[in-house]
């Protein structure tokens, strides 16, 4: 445990990346929707600007640097491959724990303040962080992790086979939704599909998504032990 912790705190040597860029480039993006809804005339009650999507997006780009610029010198430190992989999932872990409080404590400030006066929700998602505080913290926890863990995929295709094998892999992934369409296409499953998600609540997808984090980090880290430096 003692070594995963120290590759958590290898990690944060860098804190711009894991926490200030994270941090600055989602209050940038909520400013600026600030000064622009400021200008529209009148407040709309319900105006959602979407702009919460950069911290997940930078979440995913944090997570393929983990994998890329920080790997060899962690590996030079005597670091096995699977305590490096864990390590980093403990980092983030915490971290996303950490931004998922952030974002239900922001939230319920921008509940309290009618939209930050302007009917803003930057902090709110329609439907899927649009409940109760407690389901957005677990809905956020949950989502930032799957971004960060997929991002460490990508990081570690690019480290065993460069940009052919992140093509490779982008064009692998293209292909199995393309499969599952055609199944669902061939059964004719498309109604069932469509009455799965219509009923399926946001507890649900919630459950979808922590499924796909399983995935993706045992993807990962399969993908880790053969991963040279």
């Amino acid at each position: 445990m003692n070594t995963l912790i120290n590759v958590a705190r290898y990690h944060l040597v860098d804190r711009i990346q894991f926490m200030v860029l994270p941090i600055g480039v989602t209050f940038f993006a909520f400013f600026v929707n600030l000064a622009i809804f400021s200008l529209l005339p009148g407040t709309p009650e319900e105006n959602y600007s979407g702009g919460l999507a950069t911290m997940y997006v930078f979440m995913l780009v944090c997570g393929a640097l983990s994998m890329t610029k920080s790997l060899p010198f962690g590996l030079a430190l005597g670091v096995s491959r699977r305590s490096y992989y864990l390590g980093t999932i403990l980092l983030i872990t915490g971290l996303s724990a950490l931004y998922s409080v952030g974002i239900a404590v922001f939230q319920a400030i921008e509940e309290g303040t009618g939209g930050w006066g302007l009917g803003l929700h930057y902090f709110r998602v329609p439907w899927l962080l649009d409940g109760s505080w407690y389901l957005t913290l677990l809905t956020s926890f949950v989502l930032l992790t799957l971004m960060f863990v997929y991002g460490m995929w990508y990081g570690l295709i690019y480290r065993r086979a460069a940009v052919v094998g992140v093509v490779l892999f982008s064009a692998a992934q293209v292909l199995v939704v393309l499969g599952g369409v055609l199944v669902l296409s061939w059964t004719d499953s498309w109604s069932k599909l469509g009455t799965f998600f219509s009923s399926l609540t946001v507890g649900g997808m919630t459950g979808v998504l922590a499924l796909l984090v399983c995935v993706a980090g045992a993807g990962g880290f399969a993908t880790m032990r053969r991963v040279t430096v």
